[in-house]
């Protein structure tokens, strides 16, 4: 949780600067009235540089940049996507809205897809896979990796929660061939709403750069309004002020990310503790962005009563277990596309049900009262001991 906690002076001056320099809120041309203020190009040069990768493509929301990528990558009718069972619903959303059909593969105890029951999902319709860091702990993505080189499948990291977290020393969606980031107000950083695509081939971010702007190939040789165009598009384009809030942002990823790992260590402390409970496994190598601490119960009913007790603490969980229909692909019955190719959801991902009833998922803030940890332990003392 998250980079709203940080919204302060940092972000108002960036954006009073677009206001009293430029007055441009648009992020393309006006170039005679903008004063060197180009927001939206500056933040994306900052989130470059500070991911290592030479160019970044900022898009409306995570949704928008997962659905620009699988556009930008040819992907469509008659293909099909394999993501996990346990993501937000805009990852499949994002699916459809290409025009692919979404196929779902279950989940291991690191809560993101697993890599034993990937080959299992793949058909000669496959065309990519979108493995998704979950509560920011990376996915298996080098088993994963491996099964989409040999098949020969594009690899799309859903990094929504997961920027600013790495595995083996690389940073999370710069690992598969395109990464997608949602920066919205529950995000580890956050522009209101706003989202990122990078990719290592730039011919494919220049399609998803053209398709995010109506098909504008933005031809440094012609005007905006002559401007060429090789396809159809639409608006999905990030605004200045939602870049100028984005900079401010990027410069605070560290401090939260580092806040988080260090309270989330404080409550890990006292889950060890105590009897009955495990944790969420996490891949060797992990640097996860401690957006929430997962531990797993003994059944669902043990996983409700944690959550009753935490709540007469002041303490509240986190999508596990009170928000997991919007979570939880075997609830997705209004997806046409996901009962026909699944049938009864109920019955279709047993595994993943199974693991998600019994955990709990506990907030991770960055500005934690001391008293929390305490309020946690007395908590779960009440239902385990």
């Amino acid at each position: 949780m998250p980079g709203f906690e940080l919204i302060g002076d940092e972000e108002f001056q960036e954006v009073r600067e677009v206001f009293e320099k430029s007055k441009i809120l648009f992020r393309h041309g006006f170039d005679p009235f903008r004063k060197g203020v180009y927001k939206v190009r500056d933040f994306e040069q900052a989130f470059s540089n500070y991911l290592g990768v030479p160019d970044s493509l900022a898009v409306t929301s995570g949704t928008a940049a997962l659905k620009v990528a699988l556009k930008a990558l040819g992907i469509g009718k008659g293909d099909e996507v394999i993501t996990q069972s346990f993501t937000f619903v805009a990852t499949v959303e994002a699916i459809i809205e290409a025009g692919a059909t979404p196929v779902i593969c279950d989940i291991d105890d690191t809560l993101n897809l697993a890599p034993n029951k990937l080959e299992q999902c793949i058909t000669n319709k496959t065309k990519a896979i979108i493995a998704v860091h979950m509560l920011g702990t990376p996915a298996r993505l080098a088993e994963i990796s491996d099964i989409a080189k040999k098949r020969n499948l594009i690899l799309i990291e859903d990094t929504a929660w997961g920027c600013g977290g790495k595995l083996k020393g690389k940073h999370l969606g710069t690992i598969g061939d395109v990464g997608t980031f949602s920066f919205d107000f529950a995000k580890t950083m956050t522009t209101g709403e706003g989202g990122m695509i990078v990719c290592k081939d730039p011919e494919i971010l220049a399609k998803a750069k053209a398709y995010h702007d109506h098909g504008h190939e933005n031809n440094p040789n012609l005007p905006r309004w002559e401007d060429s165009r090789s396809s159809s598009g639409f608006n999905y384009r990030m605004m200045e002020l939602q870049g100028a809030v984005g900079i401010a942002q990027l410069k605070k990823l560290d401090y939260v990310i580092a806040k988080q790992r260090e309270n989330k260590q404080k409550i890990e402390n006292v889950i060890k503790s105590l009897p009955n409970l495990k944790l969420r496994s996490l891949p060797q190598h992990s640097e996860e962005t401690a957006d929430a601490l997962v531990f797993f119960t003994e059944s669902n009913s043990v996983a409700r009563a944690c959550r009753d007790s935490l709540v007469k603490e002041g303490l509240g969980t986190k999508i596990l277990p009170e928000a997991i229909s919007w979570h939880f692909a075997g609830t997705w019955n209004h997806m046409q596309e996901l009962v026909a190719r699944h049938g009864d959801l109920k019955m279709a991902f047993s595994i993943s049900k199974d693991l998600l009833d019994s955990a709990v998922a506990l907030p991770i803030s960055v500005f934690m009262d001391e008293t929390v940890p305490e309020k946690i332990n007395t908590a779960l003392k009440r239902v385990l001991i």
